[in-house]
């Protein structure tokens, strides 16, 4: 009879198991060996708040001529969004064409919206719908990134998703950090390929990328580059840019779960004397990832890894800083999910003076709204908190 039971009981967690494996490893068979990306001239501009990001992002929109491109892996239709789908279908009766894509794990628009959405004319897709045969792999895997093009002149990529609570309107989680670019310039032609090749990968109704690229592009004065990934590649940034160091690193992250290799890379740089700040929230917003970060504390507090958590709500920024002069804000968390499974798109801009003034805005979030990580924190932890970490351990790379 218990033998009957055990094999009813296993069978679940063979199959999702082997079923994780097999699509995890389909999925490295279709990575390319490297990476390439190109260096772009542009204009950037840095959102710190949800409400002048969203205000913005409205008023372009709404001034759009020819097509609007919008992609979020979270899209909610409260306050916030349904002002941006009530403006969609404004401009697609006016004859715009309109995309809307998100993330099956992020989709949070009723039926009845989309009903209204298609009718007004607005195309709408949805990415990564579970699928056999690898069914759990596909529910876990998540396209994380956020991009919007409109008439392939204004771009945006960065952190922010659509909902109030992202505008600090949600007091479980209250005041909302996170950053994102707005960009005009050579680098659109990036974020306009990108969207077009996850909206094609989606919808039926494909767009050509000839017809929305033909248009010549102006310079700006940053040099940046777009670098988009597929469960691959983001380490191999990370690195290169921490081998550019020579003074400082700041890294901001609502989820930090490194791996082997940037562990021992922070701990080495930390030796030799070069000051590294980390950036966490205080306050997660899911079970088990701060868990997942504590094993990884000890070794870097005592190499001379400086961690801060933020108390004034939740931050949810992905942000690295190095020196003065190099900074990326994008998508990607620092964590496994982000380097392993995840699609995600970050925006590497190389220019001191950019990076300066950046840096000074962000690290206002590190010197006026958090404290310090220490030791004696990670040593007075509960016999509750200790054994919720042995687990998330056991699960990071799906957190």
């Amino acid at each position: 009879m218990w033998q009957y039971i055990f094999i009813i009981c296993a069978l679940p967690v063979i199959w999702i198991t082997v079923d994780l494996i097999l699509g995890t490893k389909r999925q490295r068979s279709t990575l390319s060996s490297s990476k390439d990306s190109v260096i772009r001239k542009s204009h950037a501009v840095l959102f710190t708040h949800g409400d002048s990001l969203f205000d913005h992002m409205l008023n372009t929109i709404d001034k759009a001529r020819e097509h609007i491109h919008i992609q979020f892996f979270i899209f909610r239709s409260d306050h916030i969004g349904q002002k941006f789908l009530d403006l969609l279908k404004q401009k697609a009766q006016q004859g715009i064409d309109v995309c809307l894509l998100v993330d099956w794990g992020g989709d949070h628009i009723s039926r009845k919206e989309k009903a209204a959405l298609k009718k007004a004319g607005v195309q709408i897709a949805i990415t990564n719908v579970p699928a056999f045969p690898f069914l759990f792999y596909s529910i876990n895997k998540r396209n994380h990134r956020k991009v919007s093009v409109v008439d392939g002149e204004h771009g945006y990529i960065g952190g922010y998703n659509v909902g109030d609570e992202y505008l600090g309107r949600d007091p479980k989680k209250g005041r909302w950090r996170d950053y994102h670019l707005y960009i005009q310039g050579e680098a659109c032609h990036d974020l306009q390929q990108q969207f077009v090749k996850d909206w094609n990968s989606a919808s039926s109704n494909t767009l050509s990328l000839e017809q929305l690229t033909s248009k010549s592009l102006k310079a700006g004065p940053t040099s940046l580059t777009m670098v988009a990934t597929d469960g691959s590649h983001v380490i191999e940034s990370i690195h290169g840019m921490l081998d550019k160091v020579e003074k400082s690193i700041f890294i901001g992250t609502p989820y930090f779960i490194p791996d082997e290799s940037l562990t021992a890379k922070l701990i080495d740089l930390a030796k030799k004397g070069v000051e590294i700040n980390v950036l966490i929230p205080k306050y997660p917003d899911h079970p088990l990832v701060k868990d997942a970060a504590y094993p990884y504390f000890p070794a870097l507090l005592q190499a001379g890894v400086h961690f801060y958590q933020f108390y004034e709500g939740f931050y949810h920024a992905k942000v690295i800083i190095v020196d003065d002069s190099l900074i990326c804000i994008g998508t990607s968390n620092f964590d496994k999910r982000s380097f392993f499974i995840n699609q995600e798109i970050n925006c590497f801009i190389e220019d001191p003076e950019w990076t300066r003034d950046a840096k000074v805005e962000i690290e206002k979030d590190l010197f006026e709204s958090s404290e310090p990580i220490t030791m004696t924190h990670v040593g007075n932890r509960s016999l509750w908190e200790k054994t919720k970490e042995k687990v998330a351990t056991l699960i990071a790379y799906f957190l």
